[in-house]
């Protein structure tokens, strides 16, 4: 009786062992929804825009999202992006929209920390005119799936 009870033991052991990791490893998906709002945006490379709500945890209220490069005299952008969060963690992206459009993408591939393995494809929507020709951009909704 006690052998069938440290072989079961033994068996349950062996079963959280293999099982963490994987548990660990499995990849983290589902639909990201942020919302911004960029008044601290000024069109010139390094302003940025706030996220002001966000269903990731990963990416909380706060984070900044800054372009890397200026938008051109028409107001569009094709620039890469990057959102600081916490500590040492930073999400890489790039974000392409027309000047008079309402609607873009923004694309991530990787970063530091918790966002070395992320990856997204989101519809950026900026509603009132997108990026307007003096640079600004209205508040604007981020959608679309990502993983880790």
């Amino acid at each position: 009786m006690l052998r069938i009870r440290y072989a079961s033991l033994a068996l349950v052991v062996l079963g959280l062992i293999l099982a963490v990791p994987a548990l660990a490893s499995a990849p983290r998906s589902g639909i990201l929804h942020l919302t911004k709002e960029c008044s601290q945006y000024t069109g010139e490379a390094g302003s940025f825009c706030t996220i002001t709500s966000s269903n990731l945890k990963a990416i909380p209220v706060g984070t900044k999202d800054v372009a890397v490069d200026a938008a051109a005299a028409d107001g569009s952008l094709d620039t890469d992006l990057v959102f600081h969060t916490r500590g040492a963690n930073a999400a890489f992206g790039h974000l392409v929209i027309c000047g008079p459009c309402e609607v873009g993408t923004v694309t991530f591939d990787g970063g530091t920390g918790e966002f070395k393995k992320f990856h997204a494809n989101l519809v950026l929507y900026c509603p009132i005119g997108g990026i307007a020709n003096d640079g600004r951009v209205d508040d604007c909704s981020l959608d679309g799936p990502y993983s880790y």
